[in-house]
């Protein structure tokens, strides 16, 4: 089994930057694809980015892509997202997941979700 903590989270004005991370437990980390979603206020889940199981390869939502950037540590269990020129509409919950499926931006081929890092960008 794995279990995923974000943490990284905050309140930041509109252009600014936050790094977020995820640490897993277990000695499996090197086997899941990593990614990253988030979820606004009435919206759906939506993915953001996801990076492959050695950190070779990612993939990035449209809306994010050339401002934030996923990268992973397996020495650390650890998965990134860094985050920058941040808009008011990148605020939301930003989860962390883990999926035996590359590539993929599918919310169902996520088996293991952290609880949430709250994001929150004001103008």
């Amino acid at each position: 089994q794995m279990q995923l903590v974000e943490s990284g989270g905050g309140l930041v004005q509109a252009g600014g930057s936050l790094r977020l991370s995820c640490v897993a437990s277990g000695r499996t980390f090197r086997s899941y694809v990593m990614g990253w979603f988030r979820q606004a206020p009435g919206k759906e889940r939506e993915f953001v980015a996801a990076i492959s199981f050695g950190g070779i390869s990612t993939n990035y939502a449209d809306s994010v892509k050339g401002r934030f950037t996923i990268s992973r540590d397996n020495a650390k269990n650890t998965v990134y997202l860094q985050m920058n020129s941040l808009k008011p509409e990148d605020t939301a919950l930003y989860y962390c997941a883990a999926s035996s499926k590359w590539p993929t931006r599918s919310t169902q081929d996520y088996g293991y979700w952290g609880q949430g890092t709250q994001v929150t960008v004001s103008s």
